[in-house]
């Protein structure tokens, strides 16, 4: 199970998007706002947020995403997102649980308010990370099926929204062609043939590259946005690794992905013909995820090693950290 935090939504979008379409979505569960019209339920967020008006980010928009095919039941779903909220200290407080359907795997959109019901504001310092860490506990307790990586088979790009399809375009296209670059330069050229721009981050007025993003048309996304392993930092220990194995694949080895350079630019993504869409579907996510899967896995397990490692043994590892620690500085 897999925790996504959406900050600086609005209480009226975030209720129409979760809950207006009646094909997708179910709402499972609500505490303290009425859950059989989105527009009643924004209103009733909204009156308690006007209770402590200056707490400027009150909309807390989470998503929960089970592994493709598993499905807990509802009584168990709703279980777990009142743990989830209780875990990352979100208590005392409205909140709406919606199951959407629309997708392979079943994901959840809990809403809540962070000003309290006694218009105390709720603290949300970390909350991304500790949403992390909970959804990772509550999966070993709830013996869940642990996600830790994208699975390409199961995205079906044409069903995303404009913003999500371009960055898994990014994101597709950074996969098949960094087995065949030496540099951050070759990868840039590559990647600048199917209309995507690289853009760095420098450190101060100095020439050190420190981050990087990945333009298409008119979005940007972060490297780690993207994927954590294409933050500029993973990306560089990647080739390294690659020129170290000599793993070397070409364009010509994968002719399906070839096909990628003959997407236009400048023609939205919502707007490509019907085989285009075909093409960057299912059939595309298989191909690419069989092609780039080995290297990959083999490149980035010291990566996934430490960032998957399961709360509890996460928890450990800290804890054996700071007693070393201790050790080191009594034995001065």
């Amino acid at each position: 199970m897999i925790s996504k935090i959406f900050p600086g939504h609005s209480f009226y979008h975030a209720c129409r998007y979760v809950c207006q379409d009646q094909k997708r979505a179910l709402v499972l569960a609500t505490e303290g706002v009425r859950g059989h019209d989105y527009r009643l339920m924004a209103q009733d967020f909204i009156r308690q947020h006007e209770m402590r008006p200056s707490k400027s980010q009150a909309c807390f928009h989470s998503i929960l995403s089970f592994y493709p095919g598993e499905n807990p039941g509802d009584e168990k779903i709703i279980q777990i997102a009142k743990e989830y909220l209780k875990g990352i200290g979100i208590v005392n407080t409205q909140y709406s649980i919606t199951k959407h359907v629309d997708k392979d795997h079943l994901h959840l959109h809990i809403l809540a308010n962070m000003v309290g019901n006694d218009g105390r504001s709720i603290s949300d310092s970390w909350i991304a990370l500790k949403g992390k860490k909970v959804a990772q506990r509550l999966t070993l307790e709830h013996q869940l099926t642990q996600g830790l990586k994208k699975d390409l088979t199961m995205t079906h790009i044409e069903s995303l929204s404009q913003s999500e399809a371009k960055k898994y375009k990014i994101y597709m296209a950074i996969a098949s062609n960094l087995p065949n670059s030496q540099t951050m330069k070759d990868l840039e050229t590559d990647l600048l043939k199917l209309g995507i721009e690289t853009q760095y981050k420098y450190k101060g007025q100095t020439l050190e590259k420190q981050g990087v993003s990945f333009k298409i048309e008119n979005d940007c996304f972060k490297g780690s946005k993207v994927d954590r392993q294409f933050s500029y930092a993973n990306l560089e220990k990647t080739l390294q690794l690659y020129l170290k194995l000599g793993q070397k694949q070409t364009l010509e080895q994968k002719p399906e992905l070839s096909l990628l350079v003959g997407l236009n630019k400048s023609t939205s993504f919502r707007d490509q013909d019907h085989s285009r869409h075909h093409f960057l579907g299912k059939d595309l996510s298989e191909g690419m995820a069989k092609g780039m899967e080995k290297p990959l896995e083999l490149l980035l397990r010291q990566e996934q090693n430490l960032e998957h490692m399961p709360y509890r043994l996460l928890d450990e590892e800290q804890k054996r950290k700071r007693r070393l620690k201790q050790t080191r500085g009594l034995g001065r």
